[in-house]
């Protein structure tokens, strides 16, 4: 059975905390669901969380700051796990902007209601002022969406790379030093690599030219979605990962059969007490 887990929240430099949220199954790997608040004298939520996690993820980053100091709220791409609390949020930060773009805006019609005067839209490369910090958009290595765009905080060195550096884990840890180089580089790599199938038709050098693009911001800390922290020499070595993405192989992904073994082994557990 699925354990819903949300680790307590965790520093990853001065005014910068990592909401976590996970779902562990016993020997299983799995991902972490994470997002970002960056504190300072102008307080940034970077992405929203997931819904069905609602009470747990508006407690965690609640605890952190007073909602009514929030100035910003940071939206790297539209996907479910990254806006899933972005009306909460947006009721209970009334001072909040949006910091977002033209497409997120028109992906999320119909589905979350966004005022446009309570928005920002940015491009690649574009920065705004949070107070006591000039914060940069950097697209990273890997995404699954058109509109997404990582957030680079030169005042800490902190880079929030969306699902780029997406890493299973067995257990709740903050950083990947906690997990055996030799298994988390190869491991990290066909994770990204799977999540990606258009990699297959990228052009290797092009795509390495915008990985030393990335790297080259002085990154000293990587906060991933999917990931614990990356930090010290492991940055380095997680960039030369992301450069072997066009020539990884993908993972197989379950089919029919395993999801007939699945259904079958979950009714035959939920019939045990009865028969007992």
């Amino acid at each position: 059975m699925t354990k819903h887990t949300n680790p307590a929240p965790y520093q990853v430099a001065a005014e910068t905390f990592v909401i976590p949220e996970l779902h562990l199954q016993p020997g299983a790997p799995a991902v972490y669901v994470n997002s970002l608040l960056i504190r300072g004298s102008e307080p940034v939520i970077v992405d929203t969380g997931n819904v069905l996690n609602r009470e747990a993820w508006m407690s965690q980053v609640f605890s952190l700051v007073d909602p009514a100091d929030v100035r910003w709220i940071y939206l790297s791409h539209d996907d479910a796990d990254h806006v899933g609390n972005l009306d909460a949020v947006m009721d209970l930060c009334p001072q909040a902007t949006v910091v977002s773009e033209w497409f997120l805006w028109e992906r999320l019609s119909g589905a979350i209601t966004i005022p446009i005067e309570r928005q920002r839209w940015l491009g690649v490369g574009d920065s705004f002022q949070a107070g006591d910090r000039t914060l940069v958009t950097a697209r990273p290595p890997m995404f699954d969406s058109p509109t997404t765009k990582g957030l680079y905080d030169p005042t800490t060195g902190v880079y929030w790379a969306v699902d780029s550096f997406a890493c299973p884990v067995f257990a709740p840890i903050q950083d990947v030093e906690d997990i055996d180089a030799d298994a988390w580089r190869p491991m990290m790599t066909v994770t990204n690599r799977s999540a990606t199938p258009w990699f297959e038709w990228v052009d290797a050098d092009k795509f390495r030219q915008h990985v030393d693009q990335v790297e080259r911001l002085g990154i000293t800390t990587i906060a991933s979605a999917h990931s614990p922290a990356i930090t010290g020499e492991r940055v380095a070595v997680a960039f030369d990962a992301m450069r072997d993405l066009p020539t990884t192989q993908p993972m197989p992904f379950p089919g029919q059969a395993d999801l007939d073994a699945m259904v079958a082994a979950t009714m035959a557990a939920a019939a045990e007490p009865l028969a007992a």
